[in-house]
């Protein structure tokens, strides 16, 4: 094993200097194309894990560091994200969810709900995610900090856990549904996602608009159709074990009695709970933003003994977690810094020029969309991408509030393409569920489906309403 791991640590450094040292365009600096090298080598190395995660990033970064492609400073600075700690906060609030044993209760609930068959534990899952959806802005706090553990509590009601190696048994569909339920939802509400908002305030700052009730009328339609087949397509690529539980409700109601009432460590993580639930939704009122508040909720889980610190150290997967996606934070970013995605937008506007509007700007919004293989974040792709994107396919012709919408659904949507592509990500990646061929294999043919009903039927919708 340890030589087949070096033999693939081996190809990975081939690749990265063939990268590394090929021509480089004239109209971008070394340093730029040299951290582009390194970061598809490091999405390489990721895909073929010849080290665990946050290792391939640890080197990635110390290889920045040493051939002065960034300096110290810029590669630490995914480490200041506040999108990577809000992952690692995330992750130690689910803790407290298990420890005391409220997800689990939590999880019988909906399994006494809808728990005659998988699929419908699924679509209970996506009830809550679409529910909570317009008011919560961060889909980091509210799929990470909310679904997650539901999600991971009804795993393990049924056995079904990575350590015991039955992950397939219902925790893997059930995650990769929740999952992909919060990149739907995101994009149905402007709220839904915090990239949302930054994509309006451009579009304003374009000349253009688009308004809370536009963008939810133009995105209610598609987005239901979505979340009522996505779960279908998923349990058909990656079906689970277990389809049919038809004694499962009465089973959730006998372990509940078991249970008997709240015991004071569930209050106690019950009452810390709502008032995360109501800093993130009216955080903006108060000026605190999620990560805030999830630091705040993780004190009081500490204060009041819900949680040890010992519970905070040994969370293993958290800090795995926040080195690998911290490190992934940092090249993406660093890329449109130092001008390299900048660059390969200006060199897609040159390709389109003299097409028909409809083919320019499908050219514009596939690129557009599976351009975020390179991002780490949704709002980071959104800031580099969207104004000049928009602004082309509107010289090209094609209708404003049109490009707005495809460009505005899609920009949530991108982000169930990869185990890093949006804050939840990695916390659904990091509970070990999913290996990470299946993720990205899922994840795009699940891209393709999204775009045929989004642009598809979005399109005769938005046309219906007099949209475009």
């Amino acid at each position: 094993m340890k030589k087949k791991k070096l033999f693939l640590f081996f190809i990975v450094i081939v690749v990265g200097l063939c990268i590394w040292f090929s021509p480089q365009p004239q109209a971008i600096e070394p340093r730029a194309w040299h951290l582009f090298a390194l970061f598809i080598t490091t999405i390489f190395a990721i895909i073929l894990k010849p080290f665990p995660m946050g290792a391939l990033v640890i080197i990635s970064l110390s290889v920045a560091t040493l051939t002065r492609t960034l300096t110290l400073e810029e590669t630490l600075s995914g480490f200041h994200s506040s999108i990577a700690w809000l992952v690692v906060f995330a992750f130690f609030i689910s803790r407290g969810f298990i420890k005391t044993g409220l997800g689990s209760r939590i999880a019988y609930y909906f399994v006494s709900m809808f728990g005659k068959r998988t699929l419908g534990l699924s679509y209970g899952l996506l009830l809550s995610e679409l529910i909570l959806s317009p008011a919560i802005p961060s889909v980091t706090a509210r799929t990470g900090g909310v679904i997650y553990p539901i999600a991971q509590g009804l795993a393990k009601s049924f056995g079904s856990e990575p350590s015991l190696g039955t992950e397939r048994r219902i925790g893997s569909f059930l995650m990769k549904v929740a999952y992909q339920g919060s990149t739907i939802t995101s994009a149905m509400f402007l709220t839904g996602m915090a990239a949302n908002p930054l994509l309006a305030g451009l579009t304003q700052e374009a000349g253009y608009s688009i308004s809370w009730g536009t963008w939810a009328l133009a995105g209610i339609l598609p987005g239901i159709v979505t979340l009522i087949l996505m779960p279908l397509v998923v349990y058909k690529l990656y079906p689970p074990v277990l389809k049919e539980t038809p004694h499962a409700p009465e089973f959730a109601k006998k372990k509940l009695a078991e249970m008997g009432p709240l015991e004071k460590n569930e209050w106690m993580m019950l009452g810390i709970f709502i008032l995360l639930l109501i800093l993130w939704v009216f955080g903006g009122l108060l000026h605190i933003n999620a990560t805030v508040a999830a630091l705040a909720g993780l004190a009081l889980l500490l204060i009041f003994g819900v949680l040890e610190w010992h519970d905070v150290v040994t969370e293993h997967n958290a800090w795995d977690t926040f080195i690998w996606f911290a490190g992934l934070i940092m090249m993406a970013t660093s890329l449109n810094t130092v001008g390299f995605t900048p660059w390969l937008s200006e060199q897609v506007v040159g390709l389109v020029g003299g097409m028909s509007w409809q083919v320019a700007f499908l050219i514009l919004g596939l690129v557009y969309f599976y351009s975020h293989y390179f991002f780490a974040s949704n709002t980071a792709h959104v800031g580099a991408m969207y104004p000049a994107f928009l602004m082309v396919a509107i010289g090209l012709g094609t209708p404003p509030s049109y490009a707005i919408l495809i460009f505005a659904f899609t920009s949530s949507l991108m982000g169930g393409l990869t185990h890093y592509g949006s804050g939840p990500a990695p916390i659904f990646y990091g509970s070990g569920y999913i290996d990470i061929k299946a993720w990205w294999k899922i994840g795009f043919l699940l891209s393709v489906v999204n775009l045929i009903i989004w642009v598809g039927l979005g399109s005769f919708w938005w046309k219906l309403l007099g949209l475009w």
